[in-house]
């Protein structure tokens, strides 16, 4: 019988919902190859006000598609303020109690896979672990507090900052193994001086990624009827995501307004997502005469692959920050490469995958100019865009889920939780 695998996530709820995300396919490629994962997470979902009700007890079970799944008592909050703090601090504190009497009922795991985004669910699983004598891997998506930081809503030298970096150094000192979602995560390790003290061969990569069956299901049965989408008179670059400040989507309109004052009337962009900054960029459309962008409001994540695949370019675009250097793994980069269609990256990163196998342009720097350019060119040649949308194809199934959970399988196996190291090989940091 495989090994049980409890796997810790806080946000893992919405997972359960979609029946779709990181865990929820780790967990059913898993299943397949025979492991008994269970996905520990929030009784309340990120950001909304749904949740799963719980009445008496700290936690309650449902299992979908052969996976269980708990989820552990929280309150309801919205935004990203005290509230959410509490439900952080409630979820860690009732997550380490439900996780004992779990131990009384099912037994304990082999390992536990505790992954963050906030660091508080990774602290959890080390002691819990430890408790248990067992090994726990700490999964990194997101660098608390270095993101927050880079986006410049913390100071680096303030007080927080300084406890949020050594919470973060004692999680990589006292994990078993840890995964980062960017190749360079053994580079960060370094710059922040603390390789002397974190064993950099317990730090391993495991990308984000795509489940290509289901991406091509998706895009057949859930077809969006949209005009201006299938106007082919045009070359529509569509941007799927978040609008929000960080999303930096002035710069785009800036680049769109470039195209346009240039007289490329073939090119057009389609704006497909939702935010706080929506109604601002609209009106600066209409204020300033930028006729070549649409904005097309939220669309059901259903529809996104049959929008990624009808586009000419897909564009990935985001704040630039100094986190890029350590590599790329935002989860809709996976969906474009999967579209088969050339991509427009509006910055530049360190471990490129879009320069590693061509399947697409990169703007240099991300300045309007560059990114109009960069759009330009890759409208340019019909035969070059259409073999760098293959390349993206191709290089999409180096990505799918179950490919990736062979990597996460090869360090379930090989952890070792006698020492906090992974007996795996030093392999050199490039």
């Amino acid at each position: 019988m495989g090994k049980n695998i409890w796997i810790l996530n806080h946000y893992a709820t919405s997972m359960y919902i979609d029946r779709a995300g990181r865990h929820y396919w780790f967990a059913e490629n898993l299943i397949n190859q025979g492991y008994n994962p269970r996905i520990f997470c929030a009784s309340t979902v990120h950001n909304s006000t749904v949740s799963i009700r719980i009445e008496k007890m700290k936690h309650t079970s449902e299992t979908v598609n052969n996976i269980p799944f708990v989820f552990v008592k929280t309150p309801s909050y919205l935004g990203n303020g005290k509230q959410r703090i509490k439900n952080m601090l409630v979820f860690y504190r009732n997550l380490i109690s439900v996780a004992k009497e779990y131990v009384k009922t099912h037994g304990r795991p082999d390992v536990i896979l505790a992954s963050s985004v906030h660091p508080l669910t990774l602290v959890a699983g080390i002691k819990i672990a430890k408790r248990l004598g067992i090994p726990c891997i700490c999964e990194v998506r997101d660098l608390w507090p270095e993101s927050i930081v880079a986006y410049g809503a913390l100071k680096r030298d303030s007080l927080i900052a300084k406890l949020l970096y050594q919470g973060e150094k004692w999680i990589y000192k006292r994990a078993d193994s840890v995964i980062m979602t960017w190749e360079g995560g053994r580079n960060y390790i370094i710059d922040q001086k603390w390789d002397g003290q974190v064993d950099l061969r317990k730090v391993e990569h495991i990308s984000n990624g795509v489940v290509i069956s289901a991406f091509d299901k998706n895009s057949e049965e859930h077809k969006i009827i949209d005009s201006d989408l299938e106007n082919k008179d045009h070359k529509n670059v569509v941007y799927a995501g978040s609008i929000r400040k960080v999303n930096n989507l002035g710069m785009l309109l800036d680049a769109a307004k470039i195209i346009q004052n240039q007289d490329k009337k073939d090119i057009r962009f389609l704006i497909y997502g939702s935010g706080d900054e929506s109604k601002s960029l609209q009106k600066r459309c209409k204020e300033e005469g930028i006729n070549n962008v649409i904005f097309k409001g939220r669309v059901d994540k259903k529809y996104v692959p049959s929008i990624l695949k009808s586009s000419y370019i897909n564009i990935l675009h985001n704040s630039s920050t100094s986190l890029d250097k350590y590599g790329q793994s935002q989860n809709k980069f996976f969906e474009y490469l999967a579209a088969g269609k050339c991509i427009v990256q509006t910055y530049t990163t360190g471990y490129s995958i879009c320069e590693k196998f061509e399947c697409g342009v990169i703007a240099p720097v991300q300045t309007a100019e560059t990114i109009a350019e960069s759009i330009i060119l890759a409208c340019g040649d019909e035969n070059k865009n259409r073999l760098m949308g293959q390349n993206a194809r191709h290089a999409a199934h180096q990505f799918d889920f179950s490919t990736l959970t062979e990597k996460l399988i090869n360090i379930i196996e090989n952890v070792d939780g006698s020492e906090g190291k992974s007996i795996e090989p030093v392999r050199k940091t490039s």
